[in-house]
């Protein structure tokens, strides 16, 4: 049989549950992402009350990023803006810590901010896959939110580790690394 609503609203946790659209995957990861905010909001560290106001602010705009492929845009060039300018003021306050990539570690609430920060990649490769898979026009300003987002909740695990402290740990993939030729056994 295939699944469907129950006529019995206590058995409903989504109207839009049993929909094959993408949309309905794209809802439930960005209210996971303002769940998330949610428990975050109280292990904010002493000393950094202006973060938590911050991020009172921000909750609401990531629920208005959740409605905005159904319903209309709710999320406006002046929301990015105010993203923009905090993740910056952010950035600046941490420059010596940015020289590169950095081992993701530190104690509650960064690992949150860092799983925070992945689900914003997550929710802009859902767009990707709505727009190409099902035809959906996205809001530029949708996507340019999520990448400004993913960047902001990075740079806020510097912020609480400066804080606390916490040397960060730089890495260099072995991946992507550029190998001299003497190091590869080559000549000069």
């Amino acid at each position: 049989m295939k699944p469907r609503l129950s006529k019995n609203i206590d058995e409903v946790c989504y109207p839009f549950i049993y929909e094959t659209s993408l949309k309905c995957d794209y809802e439930i990861h960005t209210d996971a992402m303002c769940r998330q905010l949610g428990g975050i909001l109280d292990q904010i560290p002493e000393g950094l009350s202006e973060l938590r106001d911050e991020l009172e602010e921000l909750q609401p705009m990531i629920y208005h990023l959740n409605g905005s492929i159904r319903g209309k845009c709710a999320l406006s060039e002046d929301d990015l803006n105010w993203l923009l300018e905090r993740y910056r003021a952010h950035r600046d306050a941490v420059a010596d810590c940015l020289s590169g990539f950095v081992l993701p570690r530190g104690a509650a609430p960064v690992p949150q901010l860092n799983a925070i920060s992945s689900a914003s990649k997550v929710a802009i490769r859902l767009m990707v896959r709505l727009h190409e898979s099902e035809g959906l026009e996205i809001p530029d300003v949708l996507h340019r939110f999520c990448n400004v987002l993913c960047n902001y909740f990075f740079t806020l695990t510097l912020v609480i580790n400066q804080h606390r402290g916490l040397k960060e740990v730089p890495f260099e993939s072995e991946s992507y690394r550029v190998r001299s030729k003497k190091k590869e056994g080559g000549s000069k």
